[in-house]
């Protein structure tokens, strides 16, 4: 597939990054030469320097052949016009983040009336993860698969859990539980577990089950999470505001302390609902007399990753509630992690990974190639889900008949909307959404799980 992303910053930079390996022709585009010369000698793609949304830079940058552009400029207004442009210069499909708030209600409208193929909003995005976490406290992270049939969760083993010892293949003979561990990370390890590995105190689990069953997994092993009733939030920027509306829905309280006195003013009026107040939340005094202590969840959400790590910190020492911390700076991943942080939330990946699933799909209208495509454990193991669409040597064969390759596991099957965790005498079917978690990065086809 011929893409084109305008914009080098590190949405854009993410974007290129993640399709890189899947065989496509990318080429970007930006007025920053630094930019376009450092990304495409670091990918091995084609770049251009100049404004995405002119005719001319567009044609030098092949859109004519284009199948897909993407527009992750720091200007909504920019990408709106590169995707109207595109749109009279090519067939191609186009994809526009847009930030504005103001925007936000009239996303249908735009993707309608400018024939967009989607439309994202990395606050939106971002502050979504972030209020499923918050209804689920227990988790540290929470992806969702065919449609939200099934979600992927992440938690970690507390000590002197009940599973310590036991067995992996346990949780179903013992605990009775219709849920499947996909990976456990133990110290710098990333591990797709068989049935014999025994469960150790801190170890960070990852489990594949329908919604409806993840609440009895919990409280089979004693893991109790008080629902979340109120939420301090430090930074009132744009994350904000939207996790605030999503918050209210469920009848969760929120304030947020903004030092800022005009943005005070403004979430006063957006948000009538919320406790704004007007402090800096970078002040210990402030956070103790606004209650931290006896808050349900609380969200590091200022402009600065160094300050919002240090506020979730001070906040792990003085509540036991759930801790969610915004980081930007993708690079500093492996050390962030280490920190103990409870859950780690960034805008700009939540994007690129929503674009590119959309990527994904759009190549797969033929075939049984990837649908959906979450990263468990960064550059290590990965959760796709296949959407069966044509015939393959999988179908109608017993899973402990087949010959996978090592470390692949099929997490999840999901069948005319029921979800089935699957054992050994369970088949692939025509049609079916299948789950695959596997060390093997970027599958391509189903059958690439077999030797």
């Amino acid at each position: 597939m011929n893409i084109l992303v305008v914009g080098c910053g590190k949405v854009g930079q993410a974007i290129v990054e993640l399709l890189s390996d899947e065989g496509d022709n990318i080429t970007v585009i930006d007025i920053d030469e630094k930019k376009v010369n450092e990304t495409s000698q670091k990918y091995d793609i084609m770049g251009v320097v100049g404004n995405g949304a002119t005719h001319n830079i567009q044609l030098e940058a092949g859109i004519e052949h284009t199948e897909l552009m993407i527009a992750v400029t720091g200007s909504d207004e920019l990408n709106l016009l590169c995707c109207l442009v595109a749109k009279k210069a090519s067939k191609c499909k186009t994809i526009a983040r847009v930030r504005n708030p103001e925007y936000n209600k009239d996303t249908p409208y735009l993707q309608e009336e400018l024939r967009l193929a989607m439309v994202i909003n990395p606050e939106f995005a971002a502050a979504s993860e972030i209020a499923r976490v918050i209804r689920f406290p227990s988790a540290v992270k929470i992806d969702t698969f065919a449609k939200e049939k099934l979600e992927l969760l992440k938690f970690k083993l507390p000590n002197n859990s009940i599973l310590t010892d036991y067995s992996v293949k346990e949780i179903s003979t013992k605990l009775k539980c219709d849920v499947l561990v996909c990976m456990i990370e133990r110290g710098d390890e990333a591990i797709i577990p068989g049935g014999d590995m025994n469960f150790q105190n801190g170890d960070m689990i990852s489990i594949a089950a329908a919604p409806q069953n993840v609440n009895h997994f919990f409280k089979k092993i004693n893991y109790h999470s008080n629902q979340v009733k109120n939420v301090m939030i430090a930074g009132g920027g744009n994350i904000a505001y939207y996790l605030s509306k999503i918050l209210f829905k469920s009848g969760i309280a929120v304030k947020i302390i903004e030092k800022n006195e005009r943005r005070c003013e403004e979430l006063c009026v957006d948000l009538p609902k919320a406790n704004i107040i007007y402090g800096d939340a970078s002040e210990n005094e402030t956070l103790l007399e606004e209650g931290i202590d006896n808050t349900g969840a609380f969200v590091a959400l200022t402009n600065l990753d160094e300050e919002n790590i240090l506020l979730s910190l001070f906040a792990h020492s003085r509540m036991n509630g759930k801790i969610i911390t915004k980081v930007n700076r993708i690079e500093y991943d492996e050390i962030i992690r280490k920190l103990d942080l409870d859950s780690i939330v960034n805008p700009k990946h939540i994007t690129a990974e929503c674009i590119v699933s959309f990527v994904r799909a759009m190549k797969n209208s033929m075939g049984s190639n990837v649908e959906t495509l979450y990263s468990l454990s960064k550059g290590k193991v990965e959760a796709a889900e296949f959407v069966i669409r044509e015939k393959s040597p999988i179908l109608n064969v017993m899973l402990q008949q087949l010959k996978f390759k090592p470390n692949v596991l099929i997490s999840c099957i999901v069948r005319d909307n029921k979800v089935i965790i699957p054992r050994g005498q369970d088949v692939i079917q025509l049609g079916d959404s299948v789950i695959v978690v596997s060390r093997h990065l970027r599958l391509h086809d189903i059958c690439d799980i077999l030797e």
